[in-house]
């Protein structure tokens, strides 16, 4: 199937690309276009205007600020997953960025329109989560941060306004140790997630934890559940059995309601472990 027919902007500076979507309500902008190519073309999204920011300067780098690290809009999946500070500083986001599609999709998708595509299974959404990622969301009224834990609404909504577009992601350098684990659709670590789990630890005591969930529910969020049963000591095998304590689990192709549950406790007991070791 076809796209519906659109007009196309390749605005040279960010000011330009927020001018034109501010004037265009229907608009889309595209990054990569990883997401949005696939959904025009099933006519699932039919925008009037694409706007595409990739020849945008400055937008594609990763930088080292000091008590953060910032990821901008234009910064592929591949680039995070080969970069030496990421794997220092936010490990499990760079294992899900390795993780997440194929070579193309790597090469091509940006970690940004990952984060603001907000797909249920995506494995980087989950990361910033456990990770507490503040999102940079900018329009012509000016700039506005986003907690991690604010910006996934439900499936494929997030926080952004229609006039915002998300130039950066920044991870704080919080110390402890992550990691990222899943099972893929397709099997081991490929494809969307059917359940994924990144965790977030001080140290390598595990107490003091961050546990975010994708693929089971309506959109990546936070194990609470599990976060406060292991800060009040209870062991991980009790507290990951509460993986999907207050979420909605959703049965669909890849496994009943059950199954996605056993498997959201499975990996946030792997990932649990991984991100203790890390932390030593």
């Amino acid at each position: 199937m076809y796209a519906r027919p659109f007009d196309y902007a390749a605005p040279s500076s960010l000011e330009e690309a927020l001018d034109l979507l501010s004037a265009n309500p229907d608009a889309k902008v595209m990054s990569g276009g990883m997401s949005l190519l696939p959904m025009m073309k099933l006519r699932l999204l039919s925008p009037t205007l694409v706007i595409d920011i990739g020849r945008i300067p400055g937008l594609d780098e990763i930088v080292d600020q000091g008590d953060h690290i910032a990821i901008g809009a234009l910064v592929t999946h591949a680039e995070v997953a080969a970069s030496d500070l990421i794997a220092a500083q936010a490990t499990a986001l760079g294992q899900a960025a390795a993780w997440t599609g194929d070579a193309q999709v790597r090469n091509r998708g940006t970690l940004c329109g990952a984060v603001a595509h907000a797909d249920l299974a995506a494995d980087t959404p989950a990361t910033t989560l456990a990770l507490g990622a503040t999102m940079v969301a900018r329009s012509t009224r000016g700039e506005r941060e986003i907690a991690a834990e604010e910006f996934f609404v439900d499936t494929l909504q997030s926080a952004l306004e229609p006039d915002e577009i998300l130039t950066e992601v920044r991870i704080p350098k919080r110390g402890g140790g992550s990691a990222y684990d899943k099972l893929g659709r397709r099997g081991g670590h490929t494809d969307y997630a059917v359940a994924g789990v990144a965790v977030w630890v001080a140290d390598a005591t595990g107490s003091d934890a961050r546990v975010a969930v994708t693929g089971v529910g309506t959109k990546p969020q936070l194990a609470t559940a599990v976060m406060d049963a292991l800060g009040a000591g209870t062991p991980i095998e009790e507290a990951a059995a509460r993986a999907t304590e207050g979420m909605t689990v959703l049965e669909d192709l890849h496994g009943s309601e059950a199954y996605k549950a056993h498997l959201a406790a499975v990996f946030t007991g792997r990932a649990y472990a991984a991100a203790r070791e890390n932390a030593r």
